[in-house]
């Protein structure tokens, strides 16, 4: 696999530790967006795509987010012991949506996004700096799927 693009858009808010999001493409073929720049306490890394994991109330059925205490569909009292822990013993919120199989793919992924984001915090530096834009591809770009 070769990661054949990276696109860096940064985030201007300089009270967050999210710095900047980005889009890997692979063998010009496939995309991973909504990768994100964090800066920790041992320098930037990078954050894989993920959702808030959720739950059914017992009572009523109704989906809830893991930190939720009271059902958003019927009000009821929701159960501290639903959230599960991951083997550290730290509460388990949100699931990658993709991810790395191995420490290699890892590194190799952090590397690229790592160089893309700080040529782009250099190119923003830069008199008439314009961002990276996402847009999405338009409908007639997608090819149907029979």
């Amino acid at each position: 696999m070769e990661i054949s693009e990276v696109r860096v858009k940064l985030i201007n808010n300089k009270d967050d530790r999210l710095k900047a999001f980005c889009s890997i493409t692979m063998d010009n073929e496939f995309v991973i967006r909504d990768i994100k720049i964090i800066e920790g306490t041992n320098g930037y890394f990078v954050a894989m795509p993920s959702r808030k994991m959720s739950d059914h109330c017992e009572k009523c059925g109704g989906k809830n987010h893991l930190r939720a205490r009271f059902c958003n569909n019927c009000g009821a009292k929701l159960s501290e012991e639903r959230i599960r822990k991951d083997f550290r013993g730290r509460m388990k919120l949100h699931a990658d949506i993709a991810h790395p199989i191995n420490a290699e793919c890892r590194q190799k992924i952090q590397e690229k996004v790592s160089t893309a984001f700080k040529d782009e915090l250099e190119k923003s530096k830069q008199p008439g700096y314009k961002p990276v834009e996402f847009d999405e591809p338009e409908d007639d770009e997608i090819p149907e799927i029979v």
